[in-house]
């Protein structure tokens, strides 16, 4: 069975042959055909293959997240940064979350470090519904404020101990509203495609060209790729400590 398991829907690039077989599975009702992605909202085009929702509830790391997987995207392959994000925050943190989507970073930091505060931030109307909705589900009201608009509009000045960017395409455009959220010695935890040759360089180049814009320096703490993403070019991010 080859595809993705997103709550009880199968997401598969072709059609299966053993249809037959995968629906006698107890923990599948739906088959969608993932399309062609697009546009900065990163919205995919889908299929019903079999069933007739391509909502669900995705459980991931003792988090819920309301999906409806023909209009948000999920990304399996994230699955080890979520994880790795949601032991990183302390409990006097606050945590300004850029490109929120549905909490698919937020959720796992609220959950399990329970930070002071996270704001989290998504311009996609869609998205910032069910971020709304899996606040709720979690029962991390307390901590996390959704903010509905440009991330790179908000204003936040030297507020934020950690700085999700975890969007990829052209998130170094938004680097100089970072540097305007985030505290001194505050830590960006930043996002980006990169080719294979400067896999590491230009992302860390990228915030120190920012940083130094203010008149601050970096301090590279973490170089990760995260997964393939197209040939010769991967998902990459830097753990860097803003002074």
């Amino acid at each position: 069975m080859k595809g993705k398991i997103i709550g009880d829907i199968l997401v598969v690039k072709k059609e299966p042959e053993d249809i037959d077989e995968i629906i006698k599975l107890p923990y599948i009702n739906n088959i969608v055909k993932l399309g062609t992605i697009h546009g900065q909202k990163r919205e995919p085009t889908v299929e019903m293959i079999y069933g007739n929702s391509t909502e669900t509830v995705h459980k991931e790391n003792y988090c819920k997240f309301k999906i409806d997987v023909a209009k948000v995207m999920w990304s399996k392959g994230n699955t080890g940064e979520r994880l790795r994000m949601s032991k990183l925050p302390e409990n006097d943190e606050v945590i300004v979350d850029m490109f929120a989507g549905i909490g698919y970073f937020t959720i796992p930091m609220a959950v399990h470090s329970k930070p002071k505060k996270i704001f989290a931030i998504e311009i996609n109307p869609v998205s910032y519904n069910f971020l709304c909705e899996n606040v709720k589900l979690n029962h991390v009201e307390d901590i996390v404020e959704p903010i509905l608009g440009d991330c790179g509009e908000q204003d936040f000045n030297h507020v934020a101990d950690r700085i999700m960017m975890g969007y990829i395409g052209g998130t170094h455009h938004y680097l100089d509203s970072a540097m305007q959220y985030i505290k001194e010695g505050g830590i960006i935890h930043y996002h980006e495609s990169t080719p294979e040759p400067i896999l590491f360089e230009r992302p860390v180049n990228r915030v120190r060209e920012a940083a130094e814009k203010v008149g601050r320096t970096i301090e590279v703490l973490n170089k990760r790729s995260i997964k393939k993403y197209s040939p010769g070019v991967y998902h990459t991010v830097v753990d860097i400590k803003i002074n």
